[in-house]
């Protein structure tokens, strides 16, 4: 990667395909990021670049990746393969990181000796999920293009996400015929049901 392609993926913006660190804090924190992006679309990880965009860069690459692998290695399960490397403009090192989507998804953050959880990529959030994820069936080209899925994909172009009972006021259906659909949609590949309140939200997954 270039300077110049590097200057052109910080302009982006943090995404649903890509995150900014200064620094990472911790190999715990960064295994949610890692293993979202591996359960969702896959994504980059630059460190050494702030929230907003700017260049800082990191004092020691070698700490930056001892802290990767710890959290590959021994934050999830199972351990997760992500490539690296270095660029230095101007003499800041700058440590970009590809995770792609996994084979072997779903990959979980393990929190301590009980506590295990899937997290995904929702916006440019990682968030938990307790949807199982798996190699998705296609969704129907026919259910896709209803007016009822076309409405929902340009909500959620819009908006960070949706319930059931917001849906079911969108496109003038019944609570429980709305949940049932999102449900589909989700088992499908087409959304991700994330589990972090109630009542429970979906979001667009990348791509769609």
């Amino acid at each position: 990667m270039t300077r110049h392609e590097l200057d052109e993926l910080i302009q982006q913006g943090e995404h649903s395909r890509l995150e900014f660190k200064r620094q990472l804090s911790s190999a715990a924190q960064i295994a949610r990021t890692l293993a979202a992006f591996a359960n969702t679309s896959g994504g980059t990880l630059l460190i050494g670049v702030a929230d907003t965009g700017k260049l800082i860069g990191v004092s020691s690459e070698f700490r930056e990746i001892a802290t990767l692998e710890e959290a590959t290695d021994r934050f999830i399960e199972p351990a997760l393969s992500v490539s690296y490397k270095t660029l230095a403009p101007d003499g800041r090192i700058v440590l970009i990181v590809t995770i792609l989507e996994s084979d072997e998804k779903p990959h979980y953050v393990i929190q301590d000796k009980t506590k295990r959880t899937i997290y995904v990529r929702a916006k440019d959030k990682s968030v938990p999920t307790n949807q199982l994820i798996h190699v998705s069936l296609p969704a129907d080209a026919e259910l896709l293009q209803s007016p009822t899925v076309r409405t929902l994909r340009q909500y959620l172009r819009k908006n960070e996400h949706i319930t059931a009972d917001r849906f079911a006021k969108l496109v003038n259906i019944s609570s429980y015929r709305a949940s049932k659909l999102l449900r589909q949609l989700a088992d499908r590949g087409f959304l991700l049901l994330v589990d972090k309140s109630r009542p429970v939200r979906y979001v667009l997954k990348q791509g769609e």
